[in-house]
């Protein structure tokens, strides 16, 4: 079950980062076990840079104890997993040195920054799987039981050949010219904007419901706004505001994906449309727990889009939760997360979404950057993101 010798208890977790994706991830690690049926675990640590702040944040978050320094941290014999929620310019130096201190490691989308980031964790990845390390990117969406459902009956053929998608993810907070500069709109700490941030989520949606891969890319970035307030006067921002890319999928299907962190009036909308031969899907996050199915087989009089309520014991993960017709929430889809990495832990199973896959997907997000660049250059990927 876990890498440390003779260890027969719960497994030692230590998190390092505890703002908005550490509140999340601290929810999951403190109730996965209540709801699923899952190796014991223990909060361990909490790990961040602020001292005072992130003492504050293991007190409420439910961690044993926390720390500034996440090399001593990753190097105890009590740790037998590490979380990482931190920025993404930390995510690859932090997942490689525990991995090769034999911790399995989650760590939050998108894999890394850059390409060659991505490449050098992926690596380790599959040199500690070999020694029964696991490790797993956090694309939390694919644990939403109405997605996991759509790419169940895709997969049936219940929509037939799917010919074109449509993956929309929009945000409206940096509307405001005024709003402040953060670490996520400078490139040197977040590598890229709304294309890393929530485009990544949106591309992995297309991998994740087709199965399939992504061959030919063309992309488009825009930055809106490109001074913002910053600590000392104004500072340019450096990554993109919004992202739009096309692509075409080995299986011959089309996907357009849309992201923006600039749509007035969107606060967190993840939109998916799927169209295949013989029926469509389409989800909308702002309704998690619905998924709308069209059968285009049915006789012509008969055919509309209907709703599915997804909370049935017997859709994806329900089945741990509450009585039919009580709907679940986001957070839930963290909590889920844990339970399938706890299980591959226990397991000896390869987790999903694996680091490979993390570095399919910033393949593409690099070809969307690519062809930005270039101006309608159509950027051919390596097969499998090789």
């Amino acid at each position: 079950m876990s890498p440390r010798t003779g260890n027969t208890g719960p497994l030692g977790v230590a998190m390092i980062g505890y703002a908005f994706m550490g509140k999340a991830h601290s929810n999951a690690w403190r109730n996965v076990a209540g709801f699923f049926d899952v190796p014991a675990v223990q909060q361990k640590v909490l790990v961040g840079r602020d001292a005072t702040a992130v003492a504050e944040a293991a007190g409420k978050y439910g961690w044993a104890e926390s720390a500034t320094d996440w090399r001593s941290v990753i190097s105890r014999d009590d740790i037998d997993i590490v979380d990482i929620c931190a920025p993404g310019w930390m995510h690859a130096e932090i997942a490689v040195a525990a991995l090769e201190a034999g911790k399995h490691v989650l760590v939050e989308k998108p894999l890394a920054n850059t390409l060659s980031e991505a490449g050098l964790m992926a690596g380790a990845a599959a040199k500690a799987r070999a020694a029964g390390i696991q490790s797993m990117v956090g694309f939390n969406y694919r644990r939403v039981p109405a997605l996991a459902l759509a790419r169940k009956l895709i997969a049936e053929g219940r929509v037939g050949t799917v010919r074109h998608v449509r993956a929309a993810y929009l945000q409206d907070w940096l509307t405001d010219p005024q709003a402040p500069m953060t670490w996520r709109l400078r490139k040197e700490t977040a590598g890229s904007g709304a294309l890393g941030d929530i485009a990544s989520h949106a591309v992995d949606q297309v991998l994740f419901l087709l199965g399939d891969q992504v061959t030919e890319v063309s992309g488009r970035l825009r930055t809106f706004v490109d001074r913002r307030p910053g600590p000392d006067g104004p500072e340019d921002v450096t990554v993109d505001d919004a992202a739009w890319a096309t692509l075409s999928l080995a299986s011959g299907a089309i996907a357009s994906v849309e992201a923006s962190r600039v749509a007035t009036g969107r606060k967190n909308s993840l939109t998916i449309e799927i169209y295949g031969d013989k029926g469509a899907i389409l989800f909308d996050l702002e309704n998690l727990n619905e998924l709308r199915f069209l059968d285009a087989t049915a006789p012509a009089r008969e055919q509309g889009y209907r709703r599915i309520l997804v909370t049935e014991p017997d859709h994806p993960y329900l089945q741990a939760w509450w009585p039919q017709g009580h709907i679940i929430g986001w957070e839930h889809t963290f909590t889920h997360q844990i339970r399938d990495f706890l299980t591959a832990i226990q397991d000896g199973t390869e987790p999903s979404p694996s680091f490979e896959e993390g570095l399919n997907v910033q393949y593409i997000l690099d070809a969307v950057e690519e062809s930005a660049a270039a101006r309608s250059t159509l950027i051919k990927l390596p097969a499998e993101g090789a």
